[in-house]
C-alpha cells in the first residue's frame, strides 16, 4: 500500500518528448477525435518532426515494454508518476530496453512511422493511459466507456516545466 501511496505522490515533471518540437507541431483538437481509422477514436497526440529525431519520456518513469504492434509500430512504453503509463509509437529506432530507468533526459527512440503510420507524415503518436479509472470522464462519445483510461497529454504538455 505504501509503495501503491509513494507512487500517487511523485512529481510527473513533464517535457515535451519529441526533441526541439513545440505546440505548432500538433493539432491540439485530435484526442478523441473521431472517427481516427483502425483505432476508431485518437486516443492521443501525433507530434509530428522529421523521420529520425530524438525522442524523451515526458517524464522519468520505468520502461516496461519494448516491441512492436500492428497499430503503433515500434512502441515504448514507460510506467510514469501516479500509475500512468506513457505509450510512444511509431518509432524508427528504440534506445531503451525494459526495466530500465528512463529519465526525461534520456533518448528512449527517434520519430518514425512504423505500423499504421507507414503512409503519413513521420510523427510521434504519444498517450497517457491510467489503469484506475477516472469514471467521470465517461462520455456518451464513440469508444466514451474507454476515454476513462485516457487522459488528454495535451494538457499535460501545454504545462510542461
Amino acid at each position: 500500500m505504501l509503495i501503491f501511496l509513494l507512487g500517487l505522490l511523485i512529481p510527473q515533471r513533464f517535457r515535451m518528448p519529441v526533441e526541439n518540437a513545440t505546440a505548432k507541431d500538433y493539432n491540439s483538437n485530435t484526442f478523441w477525435h473521431y472517427p481516427w481509422g483502425k483505432s476508431i477514436t485518437h486516443k492521443g497526440v501525433d507530434i509530428f518532426a522529421k523521420e529520425g529525431t530524438n525522442l524523451y519520456p515526458a517524464t522519468n518513469g520505468l520502461v516496461v515494454f519494448t516491441g512492436n504492434n500492428r497499430l503503433g509500430g515500434n512502441i515504448v512504453v514507460i510506467l510514469g508518476a501516479k500509475w500512468r503509463f506513457h505509450y510512444y509509437a511509431h518509432l524508427q529506432n528504440i534506445e531503451v530496453k525494459p526495466y530500465t530507468w528512463a529519465t526525461r533526459n534520456k533518448i528512449i527512440g527517434t520519430v518514425g512511422k512504423t505500423g499504421n503510420a507507414v503512409n503519413t507524415p513521420p510523427h510521434l503518436h504519444y498517450s497517457i493511459v491510467t489503469p484506475i479509472p477516472y469514471i467521470w470522464r465517461k462520455d456518451n462519445s464513440i469508444q466514451g466507456w474507454l476515454k476513462m483510461f485516457y487522459l488528454n497529454p495535451i494538457d499535460y504538455l501545454k504545462k510542461e516545466n
